[in-house]
């Protein structure tokens, strides 16, 4: 039972984060041009589109039915945006002009597989580390 608070916690604060997050990509969808690695084809649209992502995530999140789906799908998401991650890192990326440094960069490269985990849980898709699906 204290699996289940714990996942329904996280469940919300993931849908938290990723509807924060979905707004922000699809409101400022120019800020993230300059991460967009090269061979993304359509880069604007592709920022929107995540927009879109992470607003039918975190709703599928919160919709019982869907929910398996949306923690498999988020996570794949994650494993999607590694790359613009990835590249905002290698080339010192700014965020509103402000250039970030490694102390930005490496915990959020070291966190995405966390997020890839976190929508597992929280999707009810694993339970590692706390035993096996019953």
């Amino acid at each position: 039972m204290r699996v289940e608070r714990l996942r329904t916690g996280l469940r919300w604060a993931l849908a938290g984060i990723f509807l924060a997050v979905g707004y922000v990509h699809l409101r400022y969808t120019d800020a993230f041009l300059p991460i967009m690695p090269d061979w993304v084809p359509y880069p604007r649209l592709t920022i929107q589109f995540t927009g879109v992502c992470e607003f039918a995530g975190a709703f599928g999140l919160m919709t019982a039915r869907l929910r398996y789906l949306a923690g498999v799908m988020l996570a794949l998401y994650a494993v999607c945006v590694y790359p613009a991650n990835i590249k905002q890192a290698m080339d010192g990326g700014a965020i509103d002009g402000v250039h970030l440094n490694w102390w930005y960069h490496a915990p959020r490269l070291a966190f995405q597989p966390v997020i890839v985990w976190w929508a597992l849980f929280a999707g009810g898709v694993v339970d590692w580390p706390f035993g096996r699906k019953k």
